[in-house]
């Protein structure tokens, strides 16, 4: 089947709403032993890709709703993949927090991208893992134990959680995004689930990443501005590594712009 011909099932599927059916059958949902994906396509062989991973309470079909990011995705040459968390507490999540039981998602997540090569013909080399909210807590415990897993890591609004991790495995090519106002996951982090939990400090987790990815400094070596975002770089790291982090005037949002911004960067890396 060609990639026109993929691309046109799918997007007549989601006109129709999601159905759960043979993967690419009329834009069905995939089936894997772990769980489920949508998936969407340019216009083009062998593109790129970028798994997206929702928030807490969301859906696959909830992230392909969300136009103003995959649409300029797809107008680049990504493919694009929004998996489905399990069910946590009847909501659909992500089982990123360390000691927490449920499904293995780095082991799912790998599972889910071999399906999307040997079916849709993805290009390997080539896979992003961006995430929101509680997908973006999880693109960063990800990115901190398996930082070759993918090509580089793009989450949204999420970092880590206290106890912060003592270190991560090993350099990482990062962008994170954040919003000034947002109160849901605010950059001091807070306490839910009364007390139980407590989300981390998203200037302590650029201090994690600066230390995995070996910085000579912490002070940022570069700034830009980017429309409404402000960006701040670290290069002066380990050979292979990038670290960005950039903040929005907005709140809890995958901003508009982010799809471009975020692309912008990882076109420009090495290999990218």
């Amino acid at each position: 089947m060609s990639a026109v011909a993929r691309w046109m099932l799918v997007w007549a599927a989601l006109l129709a709403g999601p159905v759960l059916a043979e993967c690419g059958g009329f834009g069905g949902a995939c089936e894997t032993a772990q769980g489920t994906y949508l998936i969407e396509f340019p216009d083009q062989d062998l593109p790129p890709m970028v798994v997206f991973l929702h928030g807490y309470g969301g859906s696959a079909s909830g992230t392909l709703r969300n136009r103003r990011m995959v649409e300029p995705l797809l107008a680049r040459g990504y493919a694009v993949m929004a998996p489905d968390g399990a069910l946590r507490n009847g909501r659909k999540s992500w089982n990123f927090y360390p000691g927490w039981e449920g499904r293995d998602e780095a082991a799912f997540l790998a599972e889910a991208v071999q399906d999307a090569v040997r079916r849709f013909d993805i290009d390997p080399d080539r896979v992003i893992l961006g995430g929101f909210s509680a997908g973006g807590f999880m693109v960063n415990y990800l990115a901190c134990a398996t930082p070759d897993a993918f090509s580089a890591y793009v989450p949204v609004s999420g970092g880590f959680w206290r106890p912060h991790p003592d270190g991560c495995a090993g350099p990482v090519r990062l962008f994170h995004t954040h919003g000034w106002t947002d109160n849901v996951v605010p950059l001091e982090g807070r306490a839910l689930g009364g007390g139980r939990f407590l989300q981390g400090d998203i200037f302590a987790g650029l201090e994690i990443w600066r230390q995995a990815n070996g910085c000579a400094d912490n002070r940022p070596d570069g700034f830009a501005a980017t429309g409404p975002f402000l960006r701040r770089h670290w290069t002066r790291c380990a050979d292979g590594s990038a670290l960005e982090f950039a903040l929005f005037p907005g709140g809890h949002t995958v901003p508009a712009g982010w799809a471009d911004m975020m692309l912008d960067w990882y076109e420009g890396l090495p290999g990218g």
